[in-house]
């Protein structure tokens, strides 16, 4: 592969350009990655683009529709422009079509359909790759996206709220509202970005959630468009126990209801209540969180967020299903008898506890927002 004569430092520039104009897709790519792309011809930016919805222009293609001087110039891309047709016509043709003589990649696509074809692809025409700029920053884009492609599973982010001395609840379940605002809208956020929510019938009926997106929480320029896409709602419900009158059921988008044990007559009232109802393998006794995984895949759900209490977050992480927790810890203390953070009855020695990184630790208003990943998850 042929490397570029350009400083290493420039191309850095132009790459973290268009790393921040990728993430202006944040919260509207689904299913499709977040992509940046940035076109520059001697030593000036000329345009830039990044794909902002599925089945609309890529990141590339919207960067090209804004100047017809991109003969000669270098194409800075967070991801490796796509080689094959799918809502849209590839990228890299529309690169090879308009003359560009070098592309700069943030990092080579893991869709097994692109996966490096898009590197041949441009190097067969004469232009000149370089991959792995700022790949750490590129990959930190979309790691839903990377997840699924890879290991066919969604990108799970458990979002937990506590006290100074860990806990979550009260004894009655009683649990609104642990975190002040600010922390309250950076959750909206999380939901915002994610694929589909995930919480347990029991957390759904103790707080009569909704689970939704709310536009006046995200405190966002662009929060009404936002919250037009409602992340899919999924109520693990083994025993169909969920009321048909639960708030969740009144809200837009979808709310889907898994289930391991048949009940015609309740799954009927709560399909005309709105829900959704399907049925899963049961693994002790309790919807099969990788047959859960699996149907997630299946729905090109790329990052899932994880809302519920001790005992369903407790089992993810058991089942290591767990790739990032964000907690928000309250300064407040709420006693002995108020429930833990996290219920793991696996782990009874030193030898067993379960390591994290942390990856992240600021202020949030006055409560503190710590995100961690489990040691040996990939960035």
């Amino acid at each position: 592969m042929t490397v570029s004569n350009t400083p290493l430092q420039s191309h850095a520039f132009y790459m973290a350009r268009a790393i921040h104009l990728a993430r202006r897709g944040h919260y509207t790519t689904f299913p499709n990655p977040r992509v940046g792309c940035v076109l520059v011809k001697s030593g000036k930016i000329i345009a830039e683009g990044w794909h902002q919805k599925a089945g609309e222009g890529h990141a590339e293609v919207n960067a090209l529709a804004k100047t017809d001087a991109a003969e000669g110039a270098t194409a800075y891309v967070t991801l490796e422009p796509c080689s094959h047709t799918g809502k849209t016509p590839p990228c890299c043709d529309a690169l090879i079509r308009a003359g560009v003589s070098r592309v700069v990649i943030g990092m080579v696509d893991p869709n097994p359909l692109v996966a490096g074809n898009g590197i041949h692809k441009l190097q067969a025409a004469g232009i000149e790759v370089l991959t792995g700029v700022c790949e750490a920053d590129a990959r930190a884009l979309n790691p839903g996206f990377i997840q699924r492609m890879t290991e066919k599973r969604p990108f799970v982010r458990a979002k937990l709220a506590c006290s100074l001395d860990g806990r979550t609840a009260m004894a009655s379940g009683e649990s609104q509202w642990i975190t002040g605002a600010a922390a309250r809208t950076q959750v909206q956020r999380l939901r915002a970005g994610s694929s589909a929510i995930i919480s347990g019938v029991d957390s759904v009926i103790a707080d009569d959630s909704a689970l939704t997106v709310r536009a006046e929480q995200l405190n966002l320029t662009d929060a009404e468009q936002i919250a037009k896409r409602q992340p899919l709602r999924v109520v693990l419900d083994s025993h169909l126990r969920l009321p048909e009158s639960a708030k969740i059921l009144q809200q837009p988008g979808e709310t889907l209801i898994v289930f391991t044990q048949m009940d015609s007559d309740k799954q009927e009232r709560l399909e005309k209540a709105g829900a959704t109802c399907l049925q899963l393998s049961a693994e002790n006794g309790r919807v099969s969180l990788k047959a859960l995984m699996t149907y997630l895949n299946q729905r090109e759900c790329n990052e899932v967020l994880l809302e519920t209490g001790a005992t369903l977050a407790g089992a993810f992480a058991e089942a290591e299903l767990i790739d990032e927790l964000v907690v928000f810890m309250a300064p407040t203390l709420m006693g002995d008898g108020a429930r833990g953070l996290l219920h793991l009855p696996g782990i009874r020695k030193m030898a067993d506890q379960k390591r994290l990184m942390l990856t992240d630790c600021r202020m949030v208003g006055t409560d503190m927002m710590i995100t961690a990943r489990f040691t040996g998850k990939s960035q």
